[in-house]
C-alpha cells in the first residue's frame, strides 16, 4: 500500500473507533516524520501506521483500557499484524521519535483543518 492509502486507512480506523481529528492529525506527522527519516520499508509500514495511530490515541485522548484493546483489536484486523509485533514497534517508533510525541501546534494544525473540512 502507499503512504497515501495507508493514511486513509489509519483515518478510517481512527473513524471507527471514535477518536478525534486531532489525535489522527498527530498520527499522521508521527508517520511523516518515520518517512522522513527513512524508518519506513515494506516489511514494517503498516506496523508503523499503526503504532502512530495507537501513540496518537494514548496521548491525545483519555482512552480506557478497553477501549485501547479494542483501538488494537482493530488494528491488527485492518492492518493484519500481531498484536505482539504492534506493542514491540510501538517501542520502536517512540525511539525514532525520540520521545517526543507532544507536537508544536503548527504541526498538528494542516492535518486536522484538512480532516475537519473532509468530514
Amino acid at each position: 500500500p502507499s503512504i497515501l492509502s495507508l493514511k486513509r486507512e489509519m483515518r478510517n480506523l481512527s473513524e471507527e473507533c471514535n477518536l478525534e481529528p486531532v489525535t489522527v492529525s498527530m498520527a499522521y506527522v508521527y508517520f511523516e516524520k518515520l518517512v522522513l527519516q527513512g524508518k519506513l520499508n515494506k516489511q514494517n509500514r503498516k506496523l508503523c501506521a499503526g503504532a502512530c495511530v495507537l501513540l496518537a490515541a494514548k496521548i491525545s485522548s483519555d482512552l480506557r483500557k478497553h477501549e485501547v484493546k479494542h483501538l488494537i483489536d482493530k488494528l491488527e484486523e485492518r492492518f493484519r499484524f500481531n498484536r505482539r509485533d504492534l506493542i514491540a514497534f510501538e517501542f520502536t517508533v517512540l525511539v525514532a521519535l525520540e520521545l517526543a510525541l507532544y507536537l508544536p501546534e503548527n504541526q498538528v494544525l494542516p492535518h486536522y483543518r484538512r480532516l475537519t473540512q473532509q468530514s
